[in-house]
């Protein structure tokens, strides 16, 4: 395989766009990564999107991006893994250059999430989820995670102020960020004082629904070093996918995310590392629950240990594992589809130095996760800068 170097990032303030369509959200996201990385044309193209139809009555977003974008007859695919849409996205991209059938990729992800009512959208991401054992009996993805949460108690002892943490650390890297839907700081009485959503989980344990696209460039590293070198070579040393069953109950422990934990194996192997030698990472907050269950799959803190972990201030900026350096989906915003190519973005930032406010003093190596519902698919990539 060929090792693929990610060259160029697009993105826009994410938010309530009421001023951007689906196609606009995506366009500007992919035109700024084509003109960040200096192309002259893309070869191919994947577009992450998980619910286009309900949340904005268009499907065959393929052929619509392509033409919008003014790229046809380019080949496009629109990828759908709930959440993990974008993720899924950016792994197929990777694997076109790392094959070699392709040079140069545009990854992309979009979502316009609020141009339906809220139960329209609680619909629709509750189509994430098993419909007919969990959305038929009126259960929802806050459920859900309040379930993990209330059993990540009872095993571990986590308690309301270690998931407030989470929530408070990434509104302060969020507040850094001038991408994010919400750029403001919070305290730990704002979280734990705010509308009780399905206990215990309350408003700020929770990702908001969000308009917004990402994009990337992505070419083999020798085209990289030899033509595209403006920037510090960042390339993908690990991927990895794994998936595990979409109902919760089916599922021998509610405190884990065992996709996660294979898929991340999966991806340590092919770089070659561990989660040691990992100096932070972007990973899938759609509730607090979920980061500190996450960092814990990854490998970053043993079972139980991600919540005191977080309160300690081990994930904050300055701590030992920085993680949710953008805000995390907490607060820079959840556009699903587009989430895990956020990610991607971010990393690469930080690798590149170009994080602003919210740089990392010196960063060698970052991890993206982006998971679908309640973890019924996961995709992890490792992302490495070459000196």
């Amino acid at each position: 395989m060929r090792d693929v170097a990610v060259i160029g990032v697009g993105l826009q303030k994410w938010g309530e766009r009421w001023d951007r369509s689906l196609r606009d959200l995506y366009c500007e996201a992919a035109q700024n990564a084509i003109d960040d990385a200096g192309v002259d044309h893309i070869d191919s193209m994947y577009i992450g999107c998980m619910s286009s139809g309900l949340f904005a009555a268009q499907e065959h977003l393929a052929s619509l991006m392509a033409d919008y974008l003014g790229v046809t007859p380019c080949p496009a695919t629109r990828v759908e893994s709930a959440c993990a849409s974008g993720g899924l996205a950016m792994r197929l991209g990777w694997m076109e250059i790392a094959s070699g059938v392709s040079d140069i990729v545009l990854v992309g992800g979009v979502e316009k999430m609020t141009d339906v009512n809220g139960d329209e959208a609680t619909f629709a991401l509750a189509t994430a989820a098993d419909t007919e054992w969990e959305g038929y009996q009126g259960v929802t993805f806050p459920a859900l995670y309040a379930m993990m949460a209330r059993a990540h108690m009872e095993k571990y002892g986590t308690t309301i102020e270690q998931l407030s943490h989470v929530s408070v650390k990434n509104h302060a890297n969020g507040a850094l960020n001038p991408d994010a839907q919400y750029p403001f700081p919070v305290t730990l009485e704002t979280v734990m004082n705010s509308t009780m959503v399905s206990d215990p989980l309350r408003l700020l344990h929770c990702s908001p629904i969000t308009d917004g696209g990402a994009a990337v460039i992505l070419v083999p590293a020798e085209l990289a070093r030899t033509k595209y070198k403006k920037r510090p070579l960042v390339t993908v040393i690990g991927s990895g996918h794994a998936t595990d069953t979409l109902a919760l109950h089916s599922r021998a422990d509610f405190t884990t995310i065992k996709a996660t934990e294979v898929a991340a194996q999966r991806a340590y192997k092919m770089a070659g590392i561990g989660p040691k030698e990992i100096d932070f990472a972007e990973v899938h907050d759609c509730f607090a629950i979920a980061e500190i269950m996450v960092t814990e799959a990854l490998g970053f803190f043993e079972k139980g240990n991600g919540g005191p972990a977080a309160e300690r201030g081990e994930t904050a900026l300055t701590g030992s594992k920085p993680i949710n350096t953008s805000g995390g989906l907490k607060s820079k915003g959840h556009p699903v589809g587009a989430t895990g190519v956020a990610q991607i973005i971010e990393v690469s930032r930080q690798l590149w130095g170009e994080a602003g406010k919210r740089q990392l003093k010196n960063p060698r190596r970052g991890l993206t996760q982006n998971m679908g519902g309640s973890g019924g698919s996961t995709l992890i990539h490792i992302l490495e800068r070459k000196d």
